[in-house]
């Protein structure tokens, strides 16, 4: 048929025999994407079973395309089959997601918010750690929490200052989870959900993440640490020898316990003045002190005028 045409039109056959060769090819190439394409979405029914797929359409981490987020699902989850993504959920850090009619949680979306703040912590660049400058990090923190103006930013900055990631990422609904713990390539690293509204939740829990940084994860790199919102944590995690550790490493830090006796001696009741004076007397934010105030008298519905929100 190429001779014939090339005969017609004076033209070499050769022509015609590339355009068709060319034609076949680019039919091939679309045939195969159409196979991938179709395969993807085979496998991203069985996905979506084991990820928090509305979650991450919101946040911008997925495209809808499978050939795209399949990959990308792997690498945040760390696995090379998907047949590996049913089993992230077996792990025994995860046993307190479980569902209950007490506890409102979601198991896939509390385990795709841990696997993605971990994932996008590799990408964070900070100098290294150094667990020796633990004195002069607390002193830069009281100041970033008592001036709190910008305070989420310069907290970042901060503890990047000393080597430490920090990032805080949006929850998925039903996410009882305050904050995480762990160690990110050569560095430790933090991560928050936006729950914390309030200065003395943010900075205690910044506090407590960092005891367990230097009580625990400087000397096991392999732990993660994540802490649950009090009222739906499950009872033996919260009286661990970790999370002791790490809150009374959170208390003490920014108010020593010595101080603290002596005031809560002098105030066996509540009285904003007194939080005021003691706030200024220790150069730390009122609404601080008085969040120890309602930790450790286990009540937090005392109505007061100081201002605690983060800004």
């Amino acid at each position: 048929l190429a001779l014939v045409i090339s005969k017609a039109l004076e033209m070499d056959a050769i022509l015609w025999l590339n355009l068709q060769s060319n034609f076949e090819l680019d039919l091939a190439k679309i045939n195969e994407k159409n196979s991938i394409r179709l395969s993807a979405i085979g496998q991203w029914q069985m996905i979506k079973l084991f990820i928090a797929e509305k979650y991450y359409k919101k946040m911008g981490v997925i495209t809808g395309n499978p050939v795209n987020d399949i990959p990308f699902i792997k690498k945040v989850f760390g696995i090379v089959h998907l047949e590996e993504l049913p089993e992230v959920y077996n792990q025994p850090l995860y046993a307190r997601f479980k569902k209950s009619d007490k506890l409102n949680i979601d198991k896939i979306n509390s385990v795709s918010w841990v696997k993605l703040i971990k994932y996008q912590a590799t990408s964070i660049a900070v100098r290294s750690f150094n667990a020796n400058e633990l004195p002069l990090l607390i002193a830069d923190l009281r100041k970033t929490f008592t001036k709190n103006k910008n305070t989420i930013e310069e907290t970042k900055e901060v503890l990047a200052k000393y080597g430490i990631k920090f990032l805080v990422l949006t929850h998925p609904e039903k996410c009882a989870i305050d904050g995480i713990s762990f160690w990110s390539g050569e560095n430790p690293a933090i991560g928050l959900t936006t729950k914390l509204k309030r200065l003395d939740n943010f900075a205690f829990t910044v506090l407590h993440e960092l005891g367990h940084i230097f009580l625990h994860l400087t000397n096991n790199k392999s732990l993660e640490f994540i802490d649950m919102d009090k009222e739906q944590d499950n009872a033996s995690y919260k009286i661990s020898k970790e999370e002791i550790e790490a809150n009374e490493f959170s208390k003490n830090t920014l108010i020593d316990q010595k101080s603290w006796n002596q005031f809560e001696i002098n105030n066996p009741i509540f009285n904003e003045a007194s939080i005021k004076q003691f706030a200024g007397k220790t150069s730390i934010h009122p609404a601080i002190v008085q969040g120890r105030y309602c930790f450790e008298k286990d009540f937090f519905k005392i109505k007061s005028t100081i201002d605690k929100v983060i800004y």
